[in-house]
């Protein structure tokens, strides 16, 4: 009798299994109770264009002729904090004080690693439950920005900033 093949349902739940333990092994403020996967991998686009709530291309500000990468234009092209809030300036918001929750206020916090180099941005949301995309892979949801933070091989470093704008009238 030759080797047994694993059931391709089952198969399914290994790379799953193997893709949440990857996830939380490189981002130790994440566990099953204070996260949930949100979407599918989807690498068309990144923490900072779903931070700027834009699931149709990468934002980074590099040279789009060597990338492909949307950048705003008003933003200079470069990895600094300030080129970062003035790309979400171009979008309305405003540096605000904190994390908090308000009212009919959308915000967003700007990750810096220990170099003070932007590494991530993710979005709060009217419920006050910030999002974030996981680089390539998957939306999720988090109960605070630091869940999401760390140094080193682990977690995208510290909120440098928060930035605040009125949430759109429906």
């Amino acid at each position: 009798m030759g080797a047994r093949q694993r059931v391709p349902e089952l198969q399914l739940v290994d790379r799953e299994l193997a893709r949440v333990a990857a996830l939380e092994a490189s981002f130790p403020g994440l566990t099953p109770t204070n996260y949930s996967a949100e979407s599918p991998i989807d690498g068309r686009y990144n923490c900072i264009a779903y931070a700027a709530n834009d699931t149709t291309q990468w934002w980074w500000p590099s040279d789009q002729s060597l990338g492909g990468h949307f950048w705003p234009p008003s933003a200079p092209k470069e990895r600094t904090l300030d080129a970062f809030r003035i790309a979400f300036e171009s979008l309305g918001y405003r540096t605000c004080v904190n994390g908090k929750r308000e009212d009919e206020i959308e915000k967003v916090a700007i990750y810096v690693n220990e170099q003070g180099k932007p590494t991530h941005a993710a979005r709060q949301l009217a419920s006050g439950v910030w999002v974030s995309k996981m680089g390539p892979h998957v939306d999720i949801e988090h109960e605070t920005p630091e869940a999401v933070g760390g140094h080193e091989d682990h977690g995208y470093g510290v909120v440098a900033i928060y930035m605040a704008r009125q949430l759109a009238s429906s």
